[in-house]
């Protein structure tokens, strides 16, 4: 038995399928195959079902994986409490950030990151809260950045800092006469919003005080609904309705023009808790306080204040 084959083994369990499960351990899937089958057979069991697509675990199959991804987590904690001590960065975090965060928060902080830990070798990926937790439970990723809380009993917690919601308003909207508005104040009726699968909708609904089902139900010419941010902004440039985006969203915005689209909220101001989520038993914990440090160092403060707001959950 080796720490390669429970590589392969706790690989295939990740994507149930032998083919990517070799091309993300970067052999053949030959190898791979008779890695795993030397193992079945020095453990005298089958591991994987092989006659379903996709391939899945017999029952003691389940509990050898669950051992592999133990004894994979133990081997790889003794160079983590080497590097650990002697202050070393080195080796891979693997990054899931939420595509409402992604664009407006990595180029705040990347450059110094990779600059001061040039040992450290950065894979982001910019998934959904849903996929970050599964990859996370998967070991795909280290680290999670998304919008707070979770609630997955295996999974640490932590919060970053607080982001303000303001709304972006067309300028035929009867808003846009304010200079700041009220939560009261929006309405479901002329609503612009993302997906499904993005937190940001559920948010926008719950600042509004309504279901997806109401707005679904309401009465409007146009529904929109649009994968990225970008896209609700250019709608309503084009004088189509209201959205509400995160602080950060806004932060980029050069013109005058667009700018006078938006308007913040009177206290109480609807915040989402922005933070990182990990699992109890990660491993590079040194990795984790560095990332945090830098990317508070680039937080304005007025973002770190829960005052007189309404945290959006």
């Amino acid at each position: 038995m080796t720490l390669a084959q429970l590589d392969y083994v706790v690989a295939v369990d990740n994507f149930r399928h032998f083919a990517t499960a070799a091309s993300h351990c970067f052999v053949t899937q030959p190898t791979l195959s008779m890695q795993i089958q030397k193992l079945e057979e020095e453990l005298g069991v089958i591991i994987f079902d092989r006659s379903k697509q996709p391939v899945v675990p017999t029952d003691i199959g389940l509990k050898i994986i669950r051992q592999a991804r133990t004894i994979l987590q133990e081997s790889e904690r003794l160079q983590n409490i080497i590097d650990s001590e002697t202050g070393e960065f080195k080796g891979t975090l693997k990054i899931g950030i939420i595509p409402t965060i992604a664009p407006y928060l990595i180029p705040l902080f990347l450059e110094s990151f990779v600059m001061k830990y040039p040992g450290i070798e950065l894979i982001i990926d910019e998934i959904t809260t849903k996929e970050i937790v599964r990859a996370l439970n998967k070991d795909l990723l280290d680290v999670g950045i998304l919008a707070l809380p979770i609630n997955a009993p295996d999974l640490v917690e932590h919060v970053l800092y607080y982001e303000p919601f303001v709304a972006y308003i067309s300028r035929k909207h009867s808003l846009f006469k304010k200079d700041k508005i009220d939560i009261d104040d929006l309405s479901r009726d002329d609503l612009l919003l993302l997906k499904e699968g993005h937190c940001l909708r559920g948010h926008a609904l719950k600042i509004c005080k309504s279901s997806d089902r109401e707005w679904r139900a309401t009465e409007r010419k146009i529904l929109f609904e649009s994968g990225t941010i970008d896209t609700l902004k250019k709608l309503v440039e084009q004088n189509f309705g209201i959205t509400l985006l995160p602080y950060l969203a806004v932060k980029d915005i050069e013109t005058e023009e667009k700018k006078s689209l938006v308007r913040e909220f009177n206290p109480p101001i609807p915040k989402r808790e922005v933070g990182l989520i990990y699992s109890k038993v990660f491993l590079k914990m040194h990795f984790i306080d560095a990332l945090t440090k830098e990317i508070l160092k680039v937080i304005p403060k007025s973002l770190m204040e829960k005052e007189n707001s309404l945290i959006v959950r």
